[in-house]
């Protein structure tokens, strides 16, 4: 199984260092990242495995969610199921 996750606010340093060091601490693999810097907002989409996860997928949500707070930025994880369905016409 795989989520979707984005990283959208401010540019500054480490902020991919940060959240993928976040991703690895749950067990969760990085297997695509794609980002950009848009005048001075940072914008990351990454595709992370979740099928190992030390902790419950929503527990993942939330604590990706709360730590995109301290970092001053929107941090979202939708699994890759919904995503799917959201982008299917």
């Amino acid at each position: 199984m795989r989520a979707v996750l984005t990283v959208v606010g401010k540019d500054g340093v480490g902020i991919l260092a940060k959240v993928s060091t976040k991703c690895a601490n749950y067990n969760a693999n990085i297997v695509d990242v794609n980002q950009t810097i848009m005048q001075d907002m940072f914008c990351m989409i990454m595709l992370v495995e979740i099928d190992q996860l030390h902790i419950a997928y929503t527990e993942f949500v939330d604590a990706m969610e709360q730590y995109g707070s301290t970092l001053g930025m929107k941090i979202h994880v939708m699994h890759e199921d919904i995503f799917q369905a959201m982008h299917t016409i």
